[in-house]
This record gives structure tokens, sequence and C-alpha cells, in this order.
């Protein structure tokens, strides 16, 4: 009996032990900070057994939005997981699109994309290499002089007609300078550096929601890099346009597909005024239309079906359904908090899966906007990364905030 008691003694401390080592883990899955709302309290859709309580004495039964408080995550109410901030907020409706739309982007300067030797009577030479000069480098000045298109470039260079100048690029978001030395190309008698760049950039996303209260539209999930070079474009000013789906090219392992549109006529449909990680912002024109609906909170989010808001044909978005199979609520990627699969037949056979141009098809679970998708898994296109769709408004605020001031 004695063995019996030490047996059980030992068994019950080993399973004390991997509770708490549980707990940590939980822990780092969890962030610091959530978005509550004033009656809904604190709750993880997908951490059931977790339990919120304020703590140090809070009082939340009189909290209204802006306002926070401390909250102690427990499990059952018996084992420390983790204290996070818990920041009441205000259950928001936005309307929900779908749509596609077309983009046309102006860098804020001239992007570097390439580089080509110059032959000159003395031999090839590359005197953009020579000075430092990279792909991704965004060229605002020469001599002194503002560079914000490619004709920009190529004037300051031919009047420099060879004089050595001083070239101010950004690179990783930090100024820098080089001292750079244009060389006469014997084949086009001009002056000339071994330099490509590009000032502007287009393409097809889709549109996941505009909030009516600010005017505000919010699409695509990812910020618009440059194709060559992989680098986000430094925006000086961009627009929507509406566009027509005519086909799409079906992606497969290892190679992905994309949506297939033409941009129609007409007055652009709202412009552009950020381009950060989250996705592509700012003021929207004309009726895009869409449905009204309320935005979860991440935690609110669980794995399970789903539906995606998508075009594949011409301008209206149909629903087909998906999987969230994974959650990621703190996680170090902006834009892939979800791993999303496709089970809709229909959509997979149209295009496979997810496929470029359906980045910001909004996704939908339990009758609220829960996020976007951003991602296609290059080597299987059936599923795919998604950003939740409170980020997208926290950031939609933010660029409200900013053409405002």
């Amino acid at each position: 009996m004695e063995r019996m008691i030490k047996w059980a003694c030992f068994l019950a401390s080993g399973c004390v032990v991997l509770l708490f080592i549980f707990a940590l883990y939980i822990g780092t899955l969890l962030p610091d900070t959530f978005s509550v709302t004033a009656s809904g309290g604190l709750s993880v859709a997908g951490m059931p057994f977790l339990r919120a309580a304020a703590s140090g004495g809070d009082a939340v039964a009189s909290l209204a939005g802006g306002d926070s408080y401390n909250a102690e995550l427990t499990i059952g109410g018996l084992v420390p997981v983790k204290t996070v901030r818990a920041q009441v907020v205000e259950r928001r409706v936005v309307q929900v699109s779908g749509a596609p739309f077309g983009i046309k982007m102006f860098a804020n300067g001239a992007m570097v994309v390439g580089f080509s030797d110059i032959y000159t009577p003395l031999g090839y030479k590359n005197p953009a290499k020579t000075a430092g000069l990279r792909m991704g480098d965004v060229i605002t000045s020469i001599a002194g002089k503002e560079t914000k298109t490619n004709e920009d470039v190529s004037a300051a260079l031919q009047g420099l007609a060879g004089s050595p100048a001083e070239v101010v690029f950004v690179r990783e978001g930090m100024e820098k300078s080089a001292q750079l030395t244009a060389v006469r190309d014997a084949s086009t008698d001009t002056w000339r550096t071994g330099m490509w760049v590009r000032d502007s950039s287009a393409g097809i996303g889709t549109l996941t929601f505009i909030d009516e209260s600010s005017g505000t539209f919010a699409g695509l999930g990812h910020s618009i890099h440059d194709v060559d070079t992989g680098t986000t474009i430094t925006l000086l000013k961009g627009e929507i346009v509406p566009v027509e789906i005519t086909g799409a090219v079906a992606g497969s392992a290892g190679s992905p597909g994309e949506l297939k549109g033409r941009f129609l006529n007409g007055e652009p449909g709202g412009d552009i005024t950020v381009n950060g990680e989250t996705g592509v912002y700012g003021s929207v024109s004309g009726n895009w239309g869409g449905l009204g609906m309320e935005i979860a909170l991440a935690q609110e989010v669980e794995t399970g079906p789903a539906e995606i808001l998508a075009t594949i044909n011409g301008q209206a978005p149909q629903s087909y359904s998906v999987v969230i199979e994974k959650i990621a609520l703190s996680s170090d990627s902006p834009n892939r908090n979800m791993v999303v699969r496709v089970t809709d037949e229909r959509l997979l056979n149209a295009t496979g899966g997810i496929v470029q141009g359906m980045s910001g098809s909004p996704l939908l679970q339990n009758g609220r906007l829960v996020g976007a998708v951003t991602h296609v898994l290059v080597n299987d296109p059936t599923r795919g990364y998604a950003i939740f769709a409170e980020h997208m408004l926290t950031s939609a605020d933010a660029a409200s905030m900013k053409a405002a001031a």
C-alpha cells in the first residue's frame, strides 16, 4: 500500500509539472495585448480551457471604448499562464467586398531593378555597381536634383555629361549617398550608368472592406513589392480602378497561378495613401458595393469551416468553402496569422486553390469578417496564409488619421 501511495504521489507530481510546462508553452502563443468589447470580456476561441479575470482589483463593469485593464489568464482558473493587457474597443461594422481592383502606383523615387554593363572605348563598365548601388535602392536625387521618375534620372545624367555627382538613395529605409560618374555608351552616344530603374507599378488585387465611417478602403493584406527586386515600393501616389476578371491560370505545386483581368475605363475608384505590411489603404470613391458585417477580434477566430469571398470571373465575388487550419495569435509576421485550405471543388477546379490576384479576399466565419487571404503556399496552392481582419482595421484607422492630419 505504501508503495502504491508513493507511486500515486510521484505521478501526481509529474502531472503538476507537465501542467505547468504546458502553461508556459501556452503563454508563448499568446500576445501581450488583446482587444475586447466592453460586454464580451476576454476569452480565446481556440483555447476554451483558458479563464480570464481582471487583476489588481481592476473594475471592468463600467469600462468603455478606449479603456484598458490587466487580465490574468489561467488554465481552468487554477494554473497561471500569463498576464495580458485587455484594451476595450467598440465592435466595428464594415462593408465587406471581395471585388477585384486594379492598382496603379508611382514610387517616391526611381527604383534600381537591374544592371547591364556598358560598352565604352575603354571596355565594358558599370558605374552604378562601382558606386555601390544595389537592386532595390531607390534613387531620390542626382547632383541635388530630385529624381522621382525614370525621365528625371535620365535628364540628370545627360545634363552632367560625365561629371561626377552625388547620388542620394534609400536602402532598407535608410538614406545613403555615393559618388556616381556616368560613362558614354559607344553604341547609343548617350551618358549611362549601367542601372535600370522603374518608377511605377500596376497589378490586380482584391478589395477586402470599406469603412464607410471614414471613407477608407483596405485591400491585399500585404504590401505591394517590385516584381524584380521583391522590395516594397515606397509610395509617392497611387489609385485603384475597377477591374474585370477575364480568366485564371490554375496553380500547381511549385507554380503559383494568377487571375487575369483588364482595367475598366472610367474615373479612379479611390486613392492609395498607404502601402504597408498589412495591405494597401486609402480613400475610396464611387460605389464598390459590399455587405455590412461585424469584424471579429483575433481571439474570436477558430479553426474549422469558413468562407472566402473571391472573384474569379467578371466583377462579382462568390462565396467558396475553406477551412482555417492554423491560427497564430502571436506571430512575428503581421500578415501570416492563419493557414487556410480551400475545400470548395468549384474553386479548386477553376484555379487549383489560391492564386495571385486573390490577395485580400475576405474570410468569413460565424457571420463575421475574420480576415483576408495574403499568400499562397507555393508547394501547395490549396493552402495559403491569411491576416486577421482586426489587424487590417487598425491599419485602416491609421491611414484615415494620416490622411486627416
